[in-house]
């Protein structure tokens, strides 16, 4: 059972985190593990815009650190503008094409379909979709011939 309320208040925390001081848009990532655990990260632009890391891809990477990867089964990410030091906006942020890329190479690895909540920084309304829905006819290992 994945507890929403719990798992959208840890993204909105790492939010707090975040470094964004060229977009002043702070998004904030939170995933469940198999065992409860949540790992989360925030984003880090660079001034190199390029190299700047989302949310997301900070808190895979951080699970994958831990030996952790196969164990996502659920994320929640929030973002909004950056007004005093926090994220604000209630309309519901979606993770970029990009980190639906590294998520999907995660749920592979655990052979799930994770589910994504997609929220604002503030206020109650929640997108609930699944991995396979926000990217569907996804590449992954199989199509270079690899059992992940």
């Amino acid at each position: 059972m994945i507890d929403e309320a719990a798992l959208i208040a840890a993204a909105r925390a790492a939010a707090v985190n975040a470094h964004a001081p060229y977009s002043r848009f702070r998004v904030g990532a939170a995933l469940l593990l198999t065992d409860g655990t949540v790992v989360t990260g925030a984003n880090v632009e660079n001034a190199s815009y390029g190299l700047s890391l989302c949310a997301e891809t900070v808190a895979v990477a951080t699970a994958s650190a831990a030996g952790r990867l196969r164990d996502i089964v659920a994320v929640a990410v929030i973002g909004g503008m950056d007004r005093d030091g926090r994220a604000t906006g209630t309309d519901p942020v979606r993770p970029c094409g990009r980190c639906r890329q590294v998520l999907n190479e995660a749920a592979g690895m655990g052979r799930r379909d994770l589910t994504v909540l997609c929220a604002g920084a503030e206020g109650d309304a929640v997108e609930r979709h699944r991995l396979s829905d926000l990217l569907p006819h996804a590449f992954g290992p199989s199509d270079l011939g690899i059992d992940p």
